[in-house]
């Protein structure tokens, strides 16, 4: 079943003022896939076929890349995409045991999704952000410093629908639909919202100016 000439209409705008950003169209092929994930919550098989005409491109190219990156869900994720960071540092602190009793208490394991289609797990390699681990994401928005509890009270939060707040970045969390529309490059003027390096994101650079440390001249 291909787009309703609406939905068709109104990717096929979003998507020439995306390719029109780069000197070759195939360039634009990462964030079309956003784009059509934002759609229907995973790049399904029209969108793949939608990517591979806006760009003349086959199909089995665009399947290519769709498929290597994790980003890209090959089947409709939740509305709040949980991601719980498991690598090194993270699982030391906590990450390891948070992924145990969260997946027994949503029910649902690796990029699997809740029934009621709000939830959707994923262990991640890395957040980036080991200075606050263990460190969750939600829709690839940080929730630093968890715990078990807060952890499993964040995903009943979600399901409830009350009101989350990330510990940085927009004070409003957005769905997984709406991430991925940002992602395509299509922002919703929210980047200036909450804050952003905080704590121990900056006692380097505290310890730096008290000493009258400088980077080295290039």
């Amino acid at each position: 079943m291909s787009y309703s000439p609406e939905v068709r209409e109104r990717l096929e705008r979003d998507a020439k003022e995306i390719i029109g950003r780069y000197p070759r169209s195939r360039s634009a092929l990462l964030p079309l896939l956003h784009l059509v994930q934002s759609e229907d919550g995973y790049v399904s098989d029209d969108g793949h076929e939608f990517c591979a005409e806006m760009l003349g491109l086959s199909k089995a190219e665009v399947v290519g890349v769709s498929t290597f990156y994790t980003m890209y869900k090959r089947r409709p994720a939740g509305e709040y995409h949980v991601g719980v960071c498991i690598n090194a540092l993270c699982a030391v602190m906590g990450g390891d045991q948070i992924w145990e009793e969260l997946s027994e208490h949503v029910g649902v394991s690796h990029d699997e999704t809740t029934p009621d289609g709000k939830i959707s797990l994923e262990r991640l390699e890395c957040n980036a952000a080991c200075d606050f681990a263990p460190v969750m994401m939600v829709n690839w928005e940080f929730f630093d410093n968890q715990t078990p509890e807060s952890a499993k009270q964040l995903v009943d939060d979600l399901r409830a629908g009350k009101e989350v707040a990330p510990t940085r970045g927009p004070r409003r969390l957005c769905t997984f639909k709406e991430a991925s529309r940002v992602l395509a490059g299509l922002p919703d003027d929210l980047a200036h919202e909450g804050p952003s390096a905080a704590g121990p994101s900056l006692e380097g650079l505290k310890v730096a100016k008290a000493n009258g440390w400088k980077a080295p001249e290039a």
